[in-house]
Parts: structure tokens; C-alpha cells; sequence
């Protein structure tokens, strides 16, 4: 998630003195983690299916906000079917299998395609391949966490993938307000420094090698090698959704979050680390193996 300024009505002066250090309120955003946090715990063990109807909410709510943003330039996507076709596919992968959640994927981009005719021919590429872009950038990168779930030890998965992206934006976030002064890359991300970069390493090497072992019986060696890669995902998963804003001309996808900004920059990271969390750990300890 990018750390640019928040707007903030009427802050307090202890608010004022954390906005100078962090570029927003940060009791405010961390209240807002643990609510979130808590409501992934709740719904992984309790009923686990229902973490599926929470972790759709969030992604719906995403995609309005991209879908909105992409408006601003005229870009229409083809939502009927992208939102059947989501819900298809996260189905198929939970209750049947991948090669159905596959077909399901195929099918709705033949749909985006053809949904699209009727329209004309005007601006057709501009709006079928932008649907074709939402498609893969949110259900399709987030069926891979449905994957995980849908495994015995589907919640251990889920929490070490959600842990291991969240150290990544703490840890980075923390080390580049202390000690950040190199920046990553000035023209696409202006706060992102090497510094928290290396912040963001070291937690997530800590992290996945505790949790690996302790949740799904693994090594340690291999909780660290699932830590790098998340810290790699999740730094593209900012990168990317920092050019998405750039592009568009916009500074926030959303307000939804308060000091957070839109759902979106939330899940940034969550989206492009879903697929490589599920192939690692999917390599190093097969689910039903414990």
C-alpha cells in the first residue's frame, strides 16, 4: 500500500505528530487493521466457507472502485458477466475442483468478449481487454487463495499467506519511516525506499520462518524462502496498483478505509501474493500432508 498523505478533518495534535512521521493517522489505520484482522480470524475457524463470502465483499467493493476509476477515462467494463463469472469460478475451485475453476475462467472471458458486440465498434479493444484486465487482476489472482482455503488446513494457509503480506507493508512501512532515504522507484512509488524494503525482509523471513513449522509442520528454511517471495509479490502488488493510479490520474482508489484510502490499496499486495504463496507452500508441504 503506498504511503502518500491522507486527508484528515480536525486532527488532534497527537494525530498532527503522528501525520508528520507516517504521512497519516496511524491509530486510525491501525484500529482499521484489527478490525479487519479479527473479522479474517472469526470467519477462517469458525464456519470456514464463510471466509469466502468476507473475502468476496472485499473484493467486490475493490473492483467498484477500480471499475469507477476506470469510468473517469471512459473505459466500460462488462460487469454482468464478470461478476457472475467471479462467482463461478471461486465456486468451482472451493466445491469441485481446479480444472472446473479453470473452465469457469475460460468461459467468462469468452463472455467479456462477446458481451461487448452490441455496443459497436467504437472504443471495443479498450473495453474488452480492460475487462479482461479486472478479470485477471482481482477474481482470478484471489481464486488462489480460494485454493488454499478449500484445503484441510485451508485457514493455516490463509493465515500465514495474510501474516506474511501484512509484515510486508509493516515492516516496510516502519522501516522506511526510520531509516529510508534511498528511494526504490521515484517514479512510480515516491515514498517507497530500499531501506523499507530491507524492513519489510526481515519481517517476513522472522515471520514465515515461525509460522511455516508451527502451522503446517514445514521447515523453517522453507517458512523463510515463502517470506522472501511474499515480500517480491507484495512489492509488485504496490508497484502495480501505484502505475494503475498514476495512469489514471488519480490519488487514492477510494475512501472506504479511514487511513487506508480505498479497499483496493489494501489488497494490492494480498492479490499478487496469492498465487505464489499457494505454489510454495502447495510445494513444500502438500496440503494433507501434516
Amino acid at each position: 500500500m503506498d504511503l502518500d498523505d491522507r486527508p484528515e478533518s480536525a486532527p488532534t495534535e497527537g494525530r498532527k505528530r503522528w501525520r508528520v512521521r507516517t504521512g497519516r493517522n496511524l491509530p486510525v489505520a491501525v484500529g482499521v487493521g484489527l478490525v479487519l484482522g479479527a473479522g479474517v480470524i472469526v470467519t477462517l475457524y469458525t464456519v470456514k466457507a464463510t471466509f469466502l463470502i468476507y473475502m468476496g465483499a472485499a473484493v467486490a467493493v475493490a473492483g467498484y472502485e477500480l471499475v469507477r476509476a476506470l469510468a473517469v477515462r471512459g473505459i466500460r467494463i462488462a460487469l454482468p458477466p464478470l461478476v457472475a463469472g467471479g462467482v463461478a469460478m471461486w465456486v468451482c475451485a472451493y466445491w469441485f475442483s481446479a480444472r472446473a475453476a479453470l473452465a469457469a475462467v475460460a468461459l467468462t472471458a469468452i463472455a467479456l468478449i462477446v458481451w461487448r458486440m452490441p455496443g459497436g465498434s467504437a472504443g471495443y479493444v479498450r473495453d474488452m481487454t480492460a475487462s479482461i484486465f479486472v478479470l485477471a487482476y482481482l477474481p482470478l489472482m484471489a481464486i488462489f487463495a480460494v485454493l488454499m482455503l478449500a484445503s484441510r488446513d485451508g485457514p493455516d494457509r490463509i493465515l500465514i499467506f495474510i501474516a506474511l503480506t501484512v509484515c510486508s507493508d509493516v515492516g516496510g512501512y516502519f522501516a522506511g519511516i526510520a531509516l529510508g532515504r534511498h528511494l526504490m522507484a521515484p517514479a512510480i512509488s515516491p515514498k517507497k525506499t530500499w531501506e523499507g524494503l530491507g524492513g519489510s525482509l526481515v519481517a517476513c523471513v522472522a515471520v514465515g520462518g515461525v509460522l511455516v513449522p508451527v502451522l503446517l509442520h514445514g521447515r523453517f528454511w522453507q517458512g523463510m524462502i515463502v517470506g522472501v517471495a511474499a515480500v517480491g509479490a507484495a512489492t509488485l502488488g504496490d508497484l502495480a496498483e501505484s502505475m494503475i493510479k498514476r495512469d489514471l490520474e488519480i490519488k487514492d482508489m477510494g475512501t472506504v478505509l479511514p487511513g487506508h484510502g480505498g479497499l483496493l490499496e489494501r489488497l494490492d499486495s494480498l492479490l499478487i501474493n496469492a498465487p505464489v504463496a499457494w505454489l510454495l507452500l502447495a510445494l513444500f508441504v502438500p496440503a494433507g500432508a501434516r
